[in-house]
């Protein structure tokens, strides 16, 4: 999602709080594959793909969300759909579709159509997960047990609720989430961009940072638009959000 509003029309949301993307999409280099968590409108952007489309060799998307894609100008052979638990290989990456605790939707009566989801991509020397969008439960440790340990993780932290806690983590649960996963360094994501709830803009971060000392958990946090190296895994920039 790489649009200004996380919504069907820039009336419906709030703006990107950065005033600039890190980098255009018309600069990207190729791209040898895109996964999609979900068809919500923060995850699944029109225009993004309208200006990616062209520089992607694969798309990889949960079951459903490829007729999204093809009404979008993507060719057929583009497309890859998958089910929770499905495992492929792109060159020598291995790459696997796992469950979260979240819903689908881009209407008022599409709600469940499409399928939602969490990404597995397994390298060479690396093992990553993402989790997309979820509440949590027990199908962390599922995944810990089936894929993991891994090297990295992107965790959900941000857009909550007490009472969506059935779709989205609270802070000191997406800790225990990266614990699940077996996680070795864990990055909180999904709080940085925009206000898609009602806590403040820095309670994700300043709560899972408290949690993650508590229990020990490494974890990496960039500065919006600064470059992770895999093998270190590290940033220059500390509590860049207090400044």
């Amino acid at each position: 999602m790489l649009g200004e509003v996380p919504a069907p029309h820039p009336w419906l949301g709030g703006k990107r709080y950065s005033k600039e993307l890190p980098i255009e999409i018309q600069k990207l280099p190729k791209i040898d594959v895109v996964l999609i968590s979900h068809d919500h409108y923060d995850h699944l952007d029109y225009g993004s793909i309208q200006l990616l489309k062209d520089k992607v060799n694969q798309f990889m998307v949960p079951m459903g969300v490829g007729a999204h894609l093809k009404e979008w100008g993507i060719a057929d052979h583009q497309i890859q759909e998958f089910d929770w638990w499905q495992e492929t290989t792109y060159e020598y990456i291995g790459i696997a579709f796992a469950p979260s605790r979240h819903f689908s939707g881009r209407g008022l009566t599409d709600r469940f159509s499409t399928l939602w989801g969490s990404w597995v991509i397994k390298g060479r020397n690396k093992n990553l997960y993402f989790s997309g969008d979820s509440g949590y439960g027990e199908h962390f440790k599922t995944i810990g047990e089936k894929f993991g340990p891994f090297d990295f993780a992107m965790m959900e932290c941000g857009q909550y609720n007490e009472k969506w806690a059935d779709i989205h983590m609270m802070p000191e649960e997406t800790v225990q989430a990266a614990i699940d996963v077996k996680s070795k360094i864990t990055m909180p994501i999904h709080w940085g961009a925009f206000t898609l709830s009602l806590h403040t803009w820095t309670d994700p971060v300043e709560r899972f940072t408290l949690k993650s000392n508590e229990l020990n958990v490494e974890h990496l946090i960039p500065i919006i638009g600064e470059e992770i190296d895999l093998m270190t895994l590290t940033s220059e920039h500390m509590n860049w959000w207090k400044k």
